[in-house]
């Protein structure tokens, strides 16, 4: 399902009231949400919003839960058996770099990225790992900070009639504003699309005309739906002004809709098989080809979400038989795929999670929440390729060398994505709220 984020929740459509049926192709979501939300972008643009920077996009990829830095990237073979665990580990293309035996396809694609070892969370709490990840800002109860991909929708706005922040999955906490628009506003929020991609029957719901639908139908529906808003501009005057707006934001909305772009972007049946295949045949590898498709087509950030990683128990056994293989083929397809493409260069590809899991191996096989030591990766999109910053100590328990912060993680981003760090909102109070007010580039990262 494809739903508008607003105030911190997902929206969706639950019952068909009279006036809703009206709209268009019946779709009751669209009918709520996306008018709405272009009606409140287009107030945003009025007020000032910046204008594109450059043509850096970006693909995050959010590991919910928190994957084991020992077990996946940062694997410690010369620690005792209750540290380094059940995985042997493989050589990469980069020299010296070894990574967990279940990762053999992305292990050959470490040209393409850069490994941050040195990666400190700060953090061991779901929840507000999601925020502080995002955003780069520590949970604060007052301020609900935007997320990376709220902040590039501000700064660019639409480019070929798309959306320009799209959310795949639902595996985001969003108790402490994870990955919301925040002080930005609801406009900002992502468009989610909740169905999985690698599904038959997969089809965005608010991108489709029902099956028995036809252009005559969906316009006798415009036309009723017209009647309706003149009649409450005469009777409501005093709103009269924005049920005028409103009418040209549903215009809008149906040719969203109707547009061919944005239905060949969905269109997942477009793709080979060869090219789905090589993705796997499952949501996360899915999702990281429409990823690569909505780019393609003018999507500026698409955040893809990959729930589970959250291994308190039988870790090894999750990792091996689920979370790993489907990582390895489909992040080392995106990487593949975008540089076979020549969007490489222009495509940031970020992958992370909540924290790291703890160097000890628990009595139920499994790994705790980490707060001192992690791993990231990023690659593309300018940032610079081959190179391991950073490293944790032998028992992988704490960063010895290179630190890097969440907010080092969000000023490196912004920078690659040419968004100012001295970049400044305002809260719905008023108060000015700095974009970066305390994380440094890595510039080992940095062309």
């Amino acid at each position: 399902m494809f739903d508008l984020v607003t105030g911190g929740r997902s929206t969706d459509c639950r019952g068909v009231a009279r006036r809703q049926f009206l709209r268009v192709g019946s779709l009751s979501a669209l009918g709520l949400t996306l008018p709405a939300y272009l009606r409140l972008r287009e107030a945003a643009a009025a007020n000032g919003a910046a204008p594109r920077r450059n043509n850096i996009n970006c693909i995050l990829m959010w590991m919910q839960g928190g994957p084991s830095h020992i077990d996946t990237l940062d694997p410690k073979p010369d620690a005792p058996v209750e540290i380094r665990g059940e995985f042997s580990t493989i050589p990469t293309r980069l020299p010296g770099i070894r990574v967990c035996e279940h990762l053999p396809l992305l292990a050959r694609q470490f040209d393409k990225l850069s490994l941050i070892r040195g990666h400190d969370p700060k953090n061991g709490s779901h929840g507000t790992a999601d925020a502080l990840m995002m955003s780069g800002h520590m949970f604060n109860p007052a301020i609900a900070f935007p997320c990376y991909g709220s902040v590039i929708a501000k700064e660019r706005g639409y480019r070929n009639g798309m959306f320009p922040f799209v959310q795949l999955g639902r595996a985001i906490d969003r108790r402490f504003n994870g990955g919301v628009a925040g002080i930005l506003g609801d406009q900002y929020n992502a468009f989610e699309v909740h169905d999985d991609p690698g599904s038959p029957t997969f089809r965005v719901r608010d991108l489709s005309l029902p099956a028995d639908s036809n252009p005559t139908r969906t316009q006798r529906r415009q036309a009723m739906l017209a009647d309706l808003d003149r009649h409450q501009a005469r009777v409501e005057s005093r709103l009269s002004t924005a049920v005028q707006a409103r009418d040209a934001f549903y215009e809008r909305a149906h040719t969203l809709i109707t547009s061919p772009a944005a239905k060949r972007a969905f269109d997942m049946n477009q793709e080979p098989d060869r090219v789905r295949d090589a993705y796997g045949r499952n949501a996360f590898g899915q999702s990281c080809l429409l990823a690569r498709r909505l780019i393609e087509a003018g999507v500026h950030f698409v955040t893809v979400t990959s729930g589970g990683w959250d291994t308190h128990q039988n870790n090894f056994r999750s990792l091996s038989s689920n979370l790993l293989p489907r990582l390895d083929r489909g992040y080392a397809a995106l990487l593949q795929d975008l540089s076979d493409r020549g969007m490489l260069e222009n495509t940031l590809v970020v992958w992370f999670g909540d924290f790291g899991r703890t160097p000890k191996v628990n009595p139920s096989a499994g790994r705790d929440h980490w707060a001192t030591a992690g791993v990231a990766c990023m690659g593309g999109g300018g940032i610079k390729l081959g190179e391991v910053v950073g490293s944790t100590n032998a028992l992988a328990e704490v960063v010895v060398d290179s630190r890097v912060t969440p907010q080092d993680l969000a000023a490196t981003i912004y920078q690659a994505l040419g968004v100012p760090l001295h970049t400044w909102y305002r809260a719905q109070d008023g108060r000015p709220i700095e974009l970066v007010p305390t994380g440094r580039p890595v510039r080992q990262l940095l062309a």
